[in-house]
Formats: structure tokens, sequence, C-alpha cells
């Protein structure tokens, strides 16, 4: 069976692209008791945001170390397609976005061809061999030794090298995320330091810009992102266990306060179903010659779970419309608050 290193590393014979952007003066032009060693910490925090980032088809492969090299042909829960680009995602999420309570299975057509965080491209000729790759994935990501994906540095950056001694022999210009990898990756086999010229933008996942102007900041950045990330697959698992929770299940309103009034008496006469295909069905337990009342729902997440309800307007149950946050759930209760109005809950109890 063959050993699929994730993460070796390779020696390179150039750095990619810099042949026009490097610049080696011979004489000193300045000095930086700050300068950073290839193999520290700080290092290995540029390295890891100039990876690979295999994330965006991890719904497909379960592995952010690995970005699937198109064309794949892949049968998803039980249906065979073939995705020839990133548009044609579409067509597996599709698949298994029709029910949320099926366990979404996807076998792919081996041999298949990845890259993979350091950008070299391997082929994976077996079931055994995806999965040897997902452990070694699963080890980089216990060891921090995996892609950076939630802080995108904004290149052009411009890097000073220096000696051992601290003089600065030249400025690298790195215009992209490989070539930043590759030019600390390649330093960790020499003597020399290195410093970056700032200030530098750094890219949150959120979507906002931060402008960098130390390596102390830069670090901050890096802790604060990687924090909200974690956070953020918490909360994706949590919303897993809430839709799980829900779907094909019959709840009432137990309580429903807006204003510190309890108005859950009105809703007293309906049971709300919420199907295993994102509908709601609110039936009137009363009156029964009252035609039920539609709705849908979704269960989403950011570092919180969101349970989003709309029935409509001007029905009997528009007023419990909202996107809301998941305080608490248990098998049997939801806890809900408004994600606009702290004031107003929602509790729902199953029966």
């Amino acid at each position: 069976m063959k050993t699929i290193k994730l993460l070796a590393v390779f020696a390179f014979t150039v750095l990619i692209g810099f042949t026009s952007c490097q610049s080696e003066e011979n004489e000193q032009i300045g000095v930086n008791p700050n300068a950073i060693e290839p193999t520290s910490e700080l290092a290995k925090k540029f390295k890891r945001t100039g990876m690979n980032d295999g994330a965006k088809d991890d719904f497909l492969d379960g592995n952010s170390c690995a970005e699937l090299i198109f064309p794949v042909v892949a049968t998803v829960n039980g249906l065979e397609i073939t995705i020839n680009n990133e548009a044609d995602y579409e067509l597996a999420l599709e698949i298994m976005d029709e029910f949320n309570d099926d366990d979404d299975t996807v076998a792919f057509n081996f041999p298949i061809t990845v890259k993979l965080s350091d950008y070299s491209e391997i082929v994976i000729s077996s079931q055994e061999e995806f999965e040897d790759l997902n452990q070694e994935c699963d080890n980089a990501s216990d060891d921090m030794e995996d892609a950076i994906s939630c802080a995108k540095v904004d290149f052009p950056i411009s890097i000073l090298t220096y000696d051992t001694n601290l003089e600065q022999t030249g400025t690298v210009v790195i215009e992209s995320e490989q070539q930043l990898y590759s030019f600390v990756d390649d330093l960790e086999e020499s003597d020399n330091l290195f410093s970056i010229k700032y200030p530098i933008t750094v890219t949150l996942s959120n979507g906002t810009s931060v402008e960098i102007n130390d390596d102390s900041e830069f670090e901050d950045a890096i802790e604060e992102c990687t924090s909200y990330e974690a956070e953020e697959e918490i909360a994706e698992e949590e919303a897993e266990q809430v839709e799980s929770i829900v779907s094909k299940a019959t709840f009432k309103v137990e309580s429903f306060v807006t204003g510190d009034v309890n108005t859950a008496e009105s809703f007293a006469a309906y049971t709300i179903e919420f199907t295993n295909e994102e509908k709601l069905i609110a039936r009137n337990t009363v009156n029964t010659t009252l035609e039920n009342i539609e709705g849908e729902y979704d269960v989403d997440s950011d570092t919180r779970v969101i349970l989003e309800i709309d029935f409509g307007s001007e029905t009997a149950l528009s007023a419990l419309n909202n996107e809301w946050i998941v305080t608490t759930y248990t098998s049997t209760l939801l806890t809900l608050q408004s994600k606009t109005d702290t004031s107003v809950t929602l509790t729902f109890k199953k029966i």
C-alpha cells in the first residue's frame, strides 16, 4: 500500500514564479533584530496561510487538505454524476439536500487526482488509499499543520531576507499563496531569516479586511480567526444535531414570549410537523375542518445554531416567522431566541 505523505517537504530547485520578482543585493542595506527564523511558530503560520486550501469540496471528500482535480466521477446517494467544474458541485448538493434525515454517501470512481496542501498532485487509486489520505489530514489538523483558510493575505507583499548576522541580503515580492508557501518551505533548508515588509492587508473569512502592521498583529489576527473558525465548526455539528431532532417530528408551542407576555395560548390548537424536506405543516387539532397551514424551515449556523421559520404572511402562525437562535436543545425541547430581538423567545416541545 502506498503511503501518502500529505505534508511532505519537497525540494524545489527554484521558487515558483520568482524569476521576475526577486532582487538579490550584495551589500548590506539594513538590519532587523526581529527577523523571523524559518522554523519558528510565526513562520509556520505564514506557511500555513500560503498552503493550498482544499476545504471547498469537503462536502464530497471530507478532506480539507486535498483539492479534487476535475473531472471527477462519483456516486452520490446512489446516483452517479460527473463533476467537470465547481459549478457542477450543485449537482451533488441537490442530491444531498433532497432529504435532511438521511446519511449522505459519496463513492468515487477511482483513480482520482488530488492537489495537496503543498500544491503537489497525486493519484489516488483505491478507497484504501483515499482513507489513508483522510487520516493524514486528520493528523495534520490535530498537529496544527493544515492550511489556515480563515485569513487570506492580499498580494503582492514584500519579504526581506537576512543572513545569520541579521544583515539584509535581498527582497522578494510574493504574488500568490503558492509563492508564500514555497518561499517559507525553501528557507527551512537554509540558515537565512526573513521579515515581512509591513503594512499588509489580510481578508478574514467573514469578508472584513484588516491592516496588519507588525508580526504581533498578524499572529493576533490568525488566532482570532482560527478561534472563530473552531466555533463555526462546533456550531455546524450542533446544527446537524438540531436538524436530526426536528426532522419528521411534531411539536407544540410551549411558550412564546414577546414584550414580557407569554402568548403561547394563541397557538395551543396547533401541532407543527417538521418534514424531512424542510417543510412545515401546522394542523388545527381543535377545529379539524380548517385547512393546514404550510410553511418552510431551515437549520443553519454561523457560530450559533439558527432555525429559520416561515409560515408566510397573514396566517395564524405568521408571528412565529423569524430567524431563531437555538439557545438550548434536547431530544424533546427547543428553546429559541429571536436573532434581532433578544426579548422575544420561543419554546417548542415535541409531542
